[in-house]
């Protein structure tokens, strides 16, 4: 179990010397105003960024963003979106029993929290300019990627996909006309880590190249299965990328990207135990009885105890298709894209626990096609660049689950029913099989179009304007083509206790009994329209600082929930005299508001970003999960503020550090009688007062050729709440320590590290929640234990 530490002396040490070396700024900003930044060999390299859709200095861009190259996420094993809490303390990931419906990712407190099949993303992913409306497909391997940007806070007048939260830039390194060239990565580590990755670029003439990349990824996962002997959580990966690039005159370039992607392996079921309930000593004891183990009460042991295997089969591939036309007054870009994601689990042990209760099989699939049309211009008159677009996508998604009682669920409902309501045994009927066949469907609608415009007032003074505006269709159906109530005869007082007269046939399946299940089939649609935007002022006092403030109108469409009980429970069932529920949720909206310095300083060698953020949010989606119904609920408003600071500065030719915070004092949902008492007048989920990334980092030669390399991090979370569905649960402040160790070589291109996540082999939670049937039992999914290995890589 995780237990709450006091972190308050951690926490007030980060801020205090984050607020120090902001603090310096002004001081050095006046010193060395007329410095030139060039006078030092080892000064900070420029950050040339696109998240305006165009190259420029981080530096100059009116919001807070992070930017890391294919360098820079191979130190940091950077592998997947799962590890993106090691690029900017402000940003993490979320993901539990299914990607498709769990992989969350959340900025400055803000984003989809919550487990729901059909919710798009606060914070959206796009990979080569394409959007992923799954975040976790984006859990897979990563494949020639050539850089990473974090954009905070709402983003719409310049992407395709609008968002409400920010954005993840992913782009792959593109094909080059200039030379064979090519990447290569060997790795071996603990855990049965093995990935070989590598590309090749190679020019066909002198208007065309292509770009080859393929990777072969497997991991044992860290959990042990004491009941079938097998390591579980893990995956193979196996997955290929091929690029063209045609240019047929100067002002005119095709880009095509193809690529295809399946894992597969025993995931991801593997929980640990974090509070025992009222019904765990009968879980306990008829797991026994059947002749299952259980596993450690030592979460440090990472041991879980299945009945069923939990398999788990992943496709994921797409085309894209880019077209840039330099035009005389200006570049007109074109992205066309199509993609299939598909998640297949079966034998899977829904109950998370040893007892053989509920088993499921489960699949998901998405179908999506995008069309994105961009025009970049200049108006010489109002000195002002700007960006009109077009966005249209469709997405279809089919899904299906079939529910099977486990050996043990008789047993355990005439023994728990028994207890609770007196009830003789027999009473319900949960024969092991299948009882129910679910199927659910969902399309989505995207239309958009967009104008962003940035206009230089005078040679210090620059102001942003964009606008968008959506419209999204959304909707979601869902059915049974079985479900078995197993009917049976019986007396008083069974009968009088269901209102029926004596002797009476009623429902003797244990979820239709106690009113769960069957909730209502239902089909229904939803349309949103709505504006957003952006308003920004920039203000440079001089060439190494600029200012700015901001405004973002964000908007996420609403949708339809689907689950078996999204319109209700057996009491809302037309089949049973009921009214179904609404199973729509509305939009969710933002007013966020932020003040920003950029600052480069002390001759070149230190960089520091600082912003001021404020957050309005009405309507704030939130999906739960309250016992066997999963819910998707409007939190009427929530807010949050806070301060975010990064700062970078290399210290010596040879020494480079990295101080970055962000401190969130307020992050709470209002007070609201519509949400549970869990959410209602509390803290947001997953959002830490204070989070920090510290580290350091060297490159000292040893000789013309070689070079020690090395990188110590250390990652700070202060506590926080980690369920959206329990009141009180918090989890404990976090201290990770990541290291890596390597050996350069200049000429040949190549690099051994060795490396290790986790030093100090920290046990902690990432997220809790309610065992499925079993109540008040909460079970845990763990972060990963101590991973090392080696690691070759190199270019040519």
């Amino acid at each position: 179990m995780a237990f709450i530490k006091g972190d308050h002396g951690v926490s007030n040490c980060i801020i205090t010397m984050s607020v120090a070396g902001m603090l310096t700024i002004p001081v050095s900003l006046s010193a060395g105003a007329e410095e030139s930044l060039d006078e030092l060999d080892f000064a900070l390299e420029e950050v040339v960024v696109t998240a305006q859709r165009r190259e420029e200095s981080i530096s100059d861009v009116p919001l807070s963003v992070t930017a890391i190259d294919s360098e820079a996420m191979a130190v940091a094993q950077l592998d997947n979106i799962s590890n993106i809490a090691v690029v900017s303390p402000s940003v993490q990931f979320n993901s539990t029993n299914i990607a498709s419906s769990s992989g969350n990712i959340i900025m400055r407190g803000l984003g989809t929290v919550g487990n729901s099949r059909t919710f798009e993303g606060g914070v959206g992913v796009f990979i080569d300019g394409v959007y992923r409306t799954r975040a976790g497909a984006a859990l897979e391997s990563f494949l020639d990627m050539e850089g990473m940007q974090i954009l905070r806070g709402p983003q719409g007048t310049l992407f395709g996909k609008n968002t409400s939260a920010g954005a993840v830039l992913i782009s792959s390194a593109e094909p080059s006309l200039e030379g064979e060239s090519g990447r290569y990565k060997f790795q071996m580590g603990n855990y049965g880590n093995r990935t070989i990755k590598g590309s090749y670029n190679q020019p066909l003439n002198e208007k065309s190249a292509i770009r080859i990349a393929a990777i072969y990824d497997e991991d044992d996962g860290y959990f042990e299965d004491v009941n079938l002997g097998l390591d579980t959580n893990g995956k193979d990966t196996k997955a290929v990328k091929a690029q063209l690039l045609v240019t047929p005159t100067d002002n005119v370039s095709f880009r095509f990207i193809a690529d295809y992607l399946e894992s597969s392996g025993l995931c991801c079921y593997g929980t640990s135990d974090y509070l025992d309930g009222a019904v765990t000593t009968l879980t306990d004891s008829l797991a026994l009885a059947g002749g299952n183990r259980l596993p450690s009460a030592d979460n440090e042991d990472f041991e879980t105890a299945m009945n069923s295997r939990n398999r788990q089969d992943v496709t994921d591939k797409g085309l894209v298709w880019k077209i840039d036309y330099e035009l005389k007054g200006g570049s007109l870009n074109s992205i066309t894209a199509y993609r299939e994601y598909e998640v297949k689990q079966t034998e899977v042990d829904a109950d998370f626990h040893p007892v053989d209760l509920l088993q499921l099989d489960e699949s998901f699939k998405s179908e999506f096609f995008s069309q994105e049309f961009t025009f970049h211009g200049e108006f010489e008159p109002w000195q002002a660049d700007y960006i009109v677009g077009l966005f249209l996508s469709y997405e279809d998604i089919d899904m299906d689950r079939n529910l099977y009682w486990g050996q043990d669920a008789q047993a355990y409902y005439d023994a728990s029913l028994g207890a609770a309501l007196s009830l003789p045994p027999g009473t319900v009927s949960a024969p092991a099989g299948l009882w129910s066949h679910e199927i659910m469907e969902a399309t989505a609608e995207s239309r958009a179009i967009f104008v962003h415009s940035d206009f230089t007032l005078t040679e210090q003074w620059n102001m942003v304007v964009g606008l968008r505006y959506s419209e999204e269709e959304k909707e979601g159906e869902f059915g049974r083509d079985f479900f078995d109530l197993q009917l049976s005869a019986f007396v008083d007082p069974i009968c009088a206790s269901l209102g029926l007269a004596s002797p009476c046939v009623a429902p003797a399946n244990p979820f239709t009994f106690i009113g769960i299940q069957p909730g209502p089939a239902y089909k229904d649609d939803m349309v949103d329209r709505a504006f957003s935007g952006t308003w920004a002022l920039q203000y440079r006092p001089n060439e190494h600082a600029m200012w700015y403030f901001s405004y973002n109108h964000g908007f996420k469409a609403g949708g339809v929930t689907v689950d078996a009980n999204a319109a209700g429970q057996v009491a809302n069932n037309p089949d049973f005299g009921g009214t179904p529920l609404d199973p729509a949720y509305d939009p969710e909206k933002v007013d966020a508001y932020e003040l920003g310095l950029k600052a480069t300083y002390w001759q070149g060698r230190a960089r520091s970003n600082v912003a001021l953020f404020y957050n309005d949010i009405e309507d704030l989606q939130v999906a739960q999960f309250v016992g066997l119904r999963f819910t998707i609920l409007n939190a009427d408003s929530a807010k949050n503020y806070g301060v975010e600071i990064e700062n970078l500065v290399q210290m010596t030719e040879t020494l480079s550090a990295n101080l970055d915070v962000i401190w969130m004092p307020y992050a709470k949902y209002g007070e609201d009688d519509t949400i549970s008492d869990a959410l209602s007048d509390q803290r947001m989920r997953w959002a830490p007062h204070v989070a920090a990334n510290t580290a350091i980092s060297m490159d000292v030669p040893l000789s013309d050729d070689l070079s020690l390399t090395g990188q110590l991090q250390y990652i700070y979370k202060s506590s926080r709440f980690a369920s959206t569905s329990i009141e009180g649960i918090k989890l404990g402040h976090l201290d990770i320590f990541n290291l890596n160790l390597g050996l350069r070589s200049a000429s040949m291109g190549w690099v051994i590290e060795l490396w290790a996540q986790n030093l100090a082999d920290k046990t902690y939670s990432t997220t809790v929640f309610n065992s499925p049937g079993q109540a008040g039992d909460l079970n845990t999914y763990l972060g990963a234990p101590r991973t090392y290995g080696l690691t070759i890589r190199g270019e040519f």
